[in-house]
């Protein structure tokens, strides 16, 4: 296994494991669930981690050679009008528009790979909070905010990097 991935792991438990701990500890909440609260957290940032860098590894290295061009980016309502000389204006408008901004980003175009980190930062938010949420942790949100955050920021700058190599 990649020391990278080790140490993303190791890391990330050590941090929200700390967080969970700090958002939920204060007088009303025993320290046992605070501690529960702060392994759980712990635990599924670390192994989450470990798993979301490895996918991100493979997503990166498949699509990094592939890219979208701007210029179809197209809006779906020229597909459904009616013969009306209002509809014919606007679908024209809309073509005409269509066509100055393909010439406009012919050569510009984003790496597909730039979008390889969506879904699974969508699909970590959803889990971290349904653990969370079974866990029956105290403050769900402030426990989970960061974690959402720092993931999407951490994906991206990690894709950033694997795009440079």
């Amino acid at each position: 296994m990649n020391i990278r991935l080790i140490l993303s792991g190791v890391v990330s438990f050590i941090f929200y494991f700390s967080w969970a701990y700090w958002a939920n500890s204060g007088d009303a909440i025993p320290k046992a669930t605070t501690l529960q609260t702060a392994l759980v957290q712990g635990l599924y940032s670390g192994f989450v981690t470990l798993f979301f860098t490895f996918i991100l590894e493979k997503v990166v290295n498949k699509y990094k050679n592939n890219c979208i061009s701007l210029a179809f980016i197209t809006p779906i309502l020229c597909l459904f009008h009616s013969k009306s000389p209002q509809n014919i204006a606007i679908r024209e408008s809309f073509n005409n528009a269509i066509e100055l901004s393909a010439s406009y980003f012919k050569e510009r175009k984003v790496t597909g790979a730039l979008f390889a980190p969506i879904i699974p930062i969508a699909v970590q938010s959803t889990l971290v909070i349904m653990v969370n949420v079974i866990n029956e942790t105290p403050n769900l949100f402030l426990t989970v905010a960061p974690s959402i955050l720092f993931t999407a920021l951490y994906a991206y700058v990690y894709m950033f990097s694997l795009l440079k190599k």
